[in-house]
């Protein structure tokens, strides 16, 4: 963590030195630029029927040449930002697939259904969204979102109810954890850059983010279901399950023969979240010169949890239920067919993204940001907002909103520190849209237009920023 912090705080305070500047002309440029490239993403994907990737492509090159970035450099900004999110996002979003794959080809999804379906139809968004809240403690986004998307595609499927009354829930806990809950990358950078205190802002933390799930899953839902009324005929809810009813037949042991137990189902989905918890742990409670903390640090790593998870599911959703060698291996290619195009679609957002950032955007923000005379609390939240707006990165929006109001939070006690740094969080995930690589990997998963990504996704993003910030100022006035 110590690594972390003093990385994020080298890159705040070279952010703040920038932002300390006077206004100038090329500011207001390339913030209308970054307004321009935005309008062409939507006019290519809504109007011309672009397909996403060229239309995110074409924008990036557009906004970076708007903003003034040499020829030379406009590229390489473009593939460093797919790179970096492609050398994370784009393995998780594999692997995922692959353990989602013969989650649902060997019937464990559907233990998992049949659990979840006892009782009420009534219960479900809120088991959803308690679920998806424990999975999204010691876990990125993007990987939560990989596990549970064939749990709700298939219970969409089954109870018939709309897409979006058990996505919401599912999405709104694995967000709010994310933005808001230490191990995640964004608190703990704000902690390291504050010098708050891990614990009270995990504490407190987790104060805001049980009613911000609360507030924006189950309830939210009911809303977002009547706005966006798909069900489980939407081309995206079946595009990790529809291979699984088809078997090959030149395949031998294509289908299983029987299906996994309940506990091992719960143990092999689940396994990826106790190996990153041992990892969150060892981070915050061992000595990082033991050998336990070096080897935890390793099978806690994301990519490598998620790959012995998919080890795992071979076994338990393999060869366990009867799939043979060369059925495994036919089903593992077949999962990564559909995902090919998603991850070039958040690619492209990630280099999107990066010329923004690249370009001077959030620099621009910052200044109009510093000349507001407002509380720690309110002016962190702001700078995050107009930061992820503009650049559609919540790691951005973080580090630099904390270094900008790291001299206002001097002094403060722990438990106020520990509050800027959830009113930072929660600027930080406000209106995801389509400069943010996870708008596109939600649009993608769930088959939605980009209208109807807005209406549900990014408008519950908005809420959980906007009720987080609310009950972090009700905090303040307690603790």
């Amino acid at each position: 963590m110590s690594m972390l912090s003093t990385g994020v705080s080298v890159l705040a305070a070279s952010a703040t030195d920038a932002m300390n500047e006077p206004w100038a002309a090329h500011d207001t440029q390339v913030l209308l630029v970054a307004l321009f490239g935005i309008a062409v993403v939507v006019v290519l994907i809504v109007w011309a029927k672009m397909h996403a990737f060229l239309a995110l492509t074409i924008a990036a090159l557009v906004v970076g040449v708007g903003s003034g970035i040499p020829l030379g450099d406009l590229t390489k900004s473009y593939e460093t930002g797919v790179g970096g999110v492609l050398g994370h996002v784009g393995v998780l979003i594999a692997l995922g697939a692959m353990l989602g794959k013969l989650l649902g080809d060997s019937g464990g999804a559907d233990k998992i259904v049949d659990t979840l379906l006892r009782g009420s139809k009534a219960s479900l968004p809120w088991k959803m969204a308690l679920i998806a809240a424990i999975i999204g403690i010691p876990m990125f986004f993007e990987v939560g979102l990989v596990l549970l998307v064939p749990v709700v595609m298939l219970a969409v499927q089954r109870t018939k109810l709309p897409a979006m009354q058990l996505a919401i829930p599912a999405l709104a806990g694995l967000s709010v954890l994310h933005g808001f809950v230490p191990p995640h990358p964004g608190p703990v950078a704000a902690v390291g850059i504050l010098n708050a205190d891990l614990g009270v802002t995990l504490a407190l933390g987790l104060i805001v983010a049980i009613p911000t799930v609360i507030i924006c899953g189950p309830l939210f839902a009911r809303l977002a279901a009547r706005w966006v009324p798909i069900g489980p005929a939407g081309a995206g809810l079946a595009f990790l399950t529809e291979g699984s009813a088809k078997t090959d037949a030149s395949v031998t042991g294509a289908e299983a023969k029987r299906t996994p137990s309940f506990g091992w189902t719960l143990a092999t989905v689940l396994s990826p979240v106790f190996l990153m918890l041992l990892h969150s742990a060892a981070n915050m409670w061992i000595n990082p010169d033991t050998m336990a903390f070096k080897v935890l640090n390793i099978i806690g790593d994301p990519v490598i949890a998620l790959l012995l998870a998919v080890l795992l599911a071979m076994i338990t959703f393999g060869t366990a239920v009867g799939f043979t060698a060369s059925a495994l291996s036919k089903k593992i290619g077949d999962s990564l067919l559909p995902v090919v195009g998603v991850m070039l679609i958040v690619g492209a957002g990630g280099g999107f993204k990066q010329v923004l950032v690249d370009g001077g955007t959030s620099v621009a923000i910052g200044k109009i940001a510093v000349a507001l005379s407002l509380s720690a609390l309110i002016m962190g939240w702001i700078i995050a907002v107009l930061i992820r707006v503009a650049t559609g990165s919540a790691t951005v929006a973080t580090v630099t909103a904390a270094g900008i109001v790291a001299p206002l939070a001097a002094g403060l006690p722990p438990a106020q520190l520990a509050l800027v740094v959830l009113s930072v969080g929660a600027g930080s995930v406000f209106f995801s849209h389509v400069n943010d690589a996870g708008f596109w990997l939600v649009k993608e998963y769930f088959g939605m237009t980009v209208w109807q990504t807005i209406k549900t996704w990014s408008m519950m993003e908005t809420l959980i920023s906007v009720v987080g910030l609310g009950m972090v100022l009700l905090l303040s006035i307690f603790v």
